[in-house]
């Protein structure tokens, strides 16, 4: 089972929800994190509303500032509930707060009582002036992992510019994960956070992403199945594929805790007893 844990749908118009649709065909499916841009309420309506429409594939995940939003267990059922938005994702660099912030340490108790996934965008690829990228590191996690244990945590983008920062994380916390979306541009990127990875042994801690619109499902995949060629003339470190497969593969859904379909389906396939073998003349 292959699944995107990270996309986005920043304009719900026709040209990116199509583009979104098409890039959603390569994968059986795939989380889509509300944008920063807008007013919260809105972006999550909006973003519920174009999920709802493709429950088979795709699972939303709602934006929230834990220093503005004030959402209680009753707030959080709206998104969940009413919506159907299946987890949360925070922009702390963006947004302008500590992750450990004494309102976000409230508001995260909700969530662990509610069971939801938290996935923290705070590393990017590129961040405006105007975040503060004090707030982007991921060790600053480390204590909300360590005071909600039971939370399900994605650090996304692999927190870059603080690769090492999130391998420690990640190896660290038993339910802290990274999100390993790439650009298959950046070969030398690329092959130091794959390879630093596997020699952190934390592989397994790793959940394939995209990132679209700024990357594409299928051509991150082709990029990491073909990793250990990415620089295979310099006689550099390779990594197994089997490891970089099970990544690619690797059931996130169920890893989060998130209900699905395509988990009921799989969940189905395997229990379904095989066809007789024909008899032998």
């Amino acid at each position: 089972m292959i699944v995107d844990c990270h996309t986005h749908v920043r304009a719900l118009d026709g040209t990116e929800t199509a583009a979104h649709l098409a890039a959603a065909e390569t994968v059986d499916a795939c989380l889509v994190l509300a944008s920063h841009e807008g007013l919260r309420e809105e972006t999550n309506r909006g973003l519920a509303e174009y999920v709802s429409q493709h429950q088979e594939k795709m699972i939303g995940l709602a934006i929230a500032d834990p220093t503005q939003d004030r959402l209680s267990d009753k707030g959080l059922a709206s998104l969940t509930e009413k919506l159907g938005l299946k987890g949360l994702v925070c922009y702390c660099a963006i947004g302008g707060y500590h992750p450990a912030h004494s309102q976000a340490m409230r508001f995260y108790e909700a969530v662990q009582e509610a069971g939801l996934p938290l996935f923290f965008h705070n590393g990017s690829h590129s961040l405006s002036a105007k975040a503060i990228l004090e707030y982007a590191q991921p060790y600053l996690l480390d204590e909300v992992a360590r005071t909600f244990p039971e939370i399900k945590i994605v650090v996304g983008n692999m927190g870059v510019p603080f690769v090492e920062q999130t391998l420690s994380m990640v190896s660290k916390h038993e339910n802290v994960f990274a999100d390993l979306t790439i650009r298959p541009s950046k070969v030398w990127q690329t092959y130091n956070i794959v390879v630093a990875a596997h020699e952190r042994n934390v592989m397994d801690k790793l959940l394939f992403g995209s990132g679209f619109p700024l990357g594409n499902a299928g051509e991150c995949i082709e990029t990491l199945l073909g990793f250990n060629m990415l620089l295979a003339d310099k006689k550099l470190p390779t990594v197994p594929r089997g490891s970089i497969r099970n990544v690619i593969e690797r059931n996130s859904l169920e890893l989060l805790g998130i209900e699905h379909s395509q988990i009921e389906l799989r969940e189905h396939r395997a229990q379904a007893p095989s066809p007789p073998k024909p008899e032998e003349p």
